[in-house]
């Protein structure tokens, strides 16, 4: 007759797997508890969020509306800090002991015996050097035409150099009384791509 060995060795894999597969079921729903425990505040959040419209890819473009042409017709701007017209002009030493060119008496109104007219300019940081130039017009005085060049100056701006000036002798003796306007180049030499904008001052009547 043969005897059954109750201890058998597949009986302790059996209760072994279905301790393993306890724990891991117990590490399973702890795992799905702490998930659901820190999703609840983003859903809470989520649904206090208003719900909005899609926007078109043209919310995101540039809108001609919203672009400023530049005005080749105003003080030229860009690489200029500030320009002005001036009764003079003096020298300075600068905050990096360079000199620097600083107006004297600014205005745009002179008297007719002023003997030149300064046009005194404050640049941003450049890396190359180049030349600024002004071509004088009488844009609005009596007997000229205003398409005639009565005057011009041009100043070489070194790498180092951050203000500069130019200055504008009248046509003859005096100036006629009027409206006169400067266009303001940059580079080399003046063409279609180099005017950078226009100042414009006004000689007075003796009277004035």
């Amino acid at each position: 007759m043969a005897s059954y060995i109750l201890d058998s060795p597949c009986r302790s894999v059996y209760q072994d797997a279905m301790a393993e597969g306890t724990r891991r079921a117990g590490r399973g729903a702890i795992a799905t508890v702490i998930a659901m425990v820190l999703s609840a505040p983003i859903a809470l959040l989520a649904e206090d969020l208003p719900i909005t419209k899609n926007s078109s890819i043209s919310d995101f473009q540039n809108r001609t509306q919203d672009v400023t042409p530049y005005n080749f017709d105003a003080p030229p701007q860009g690489l200029f800090r500030t320009i002005t017209t001036a009764e003079g002009f003096d020298e300075q030493l600068g905050f990096q002991r360079t000199h620097e060119i600083v107006p004297v008496k600014p205005t745009d109104r002179f008297r007719p015996d002023t003997q030149a007219i300064f046009i005194v300019f404050h640049l941003h940081q450049h890396y190359q050097g180049f030349k600024v130039l002004g071509r004088c017009y009488p844009e609005a005085v009596a007997g000229l035409d205003p398409t005639l060049l009565i005057g011009q100056d041009a100043m070489q701006i070194a790498l180092e150099d951050d203000s500069g000036y130019l200055a504008l002798s009248p046509p003859q003796t005096t100036w006629k009384p009027g409206r006169y306007k400067v266009e303001i180049h940059v580079g080399e030499q003046v063409n279609e791509m180099s005017l950078m904008g226009t100042m414009r001052f006004t000689v007075l009547k003796e009277t004035q």
